[in-house]
């Protein structure tokens, strides 16, 4: 492959596409970002074949792909803040303010909303209808003929997949 085998690198790809696959996904968290970043690593490790010195190959490639998929996220992250300053809160005309705040939320409840569609199904009913619709344990068990202690049930289910598969990142 040093050498500009095409054919060696093509097998490198078929061998290693999966692996690296897995070693990226869980950092991004969405399956397309993991493909094109899968497809972004062997690029760069192509390019960096030249400084390769021969030792812990598997090691080094993922190396290049957990420092890559970290990368990407970062620059996901940083794509969709907004920074406010102080000084520029005190700018914006109340008519301003009227427009900011609300498209602020909607961004947040959009946000949110995706987020939601990550959790099981039986988790998101209820989640959906306590903490969106903003319904009662009562409200809910009518609604899904459970009793009202399966609601409760099933919201501390919820709540705890939630603790751990989502960051307080994945909010901001």
């Amino acid at each position: 492959m040093k050498a500009g085998d095409e054919h060696a690198f093509r097998l490198l790809v078929e061998k290693y596409k999966n692996t690296l696959f897995r070693v990226i996904y869980p950092i991004l968290r969405h399956e397309k970002d993991a493909e094109d970043a899968t497809q972004e690593v062997f690029l760069k490790i192509y390019y960096a074949l030249p400084e390769y010195s021969s030792q812990g190959f598997k090691s080094w490639m993922t190396r290049i792909a957990i420092n890559h998929a970290i990368d990407v996220k970062r620059k996901k992250q940083r794509q969709n803040e907004t920074v406010f300053e102080p000084d520029d809160l005190s700018t914006f005309s109340q008519s301003e303010e009227n427009i900011v705040v609300p498209l602020l939320r909607k961004e947040q409840r959009k946000l949110v909303q995706e987020r939601l569609q990550d959790l099981p199904a039986n988790y998101r009913e209820v989640i959906q209808a306590y903490y969106i619709s903003e319904k009662s344990y009562q409200q809910i068990a009518e609604e899904q003929q459970v009793e009202v202690k399966t609601v409760e049930t099933k919201l501390y289910r919820a709540r705890n997949w939630m603790r751990r598969h989502w960051k307080e990142d994945d909010f901001s």
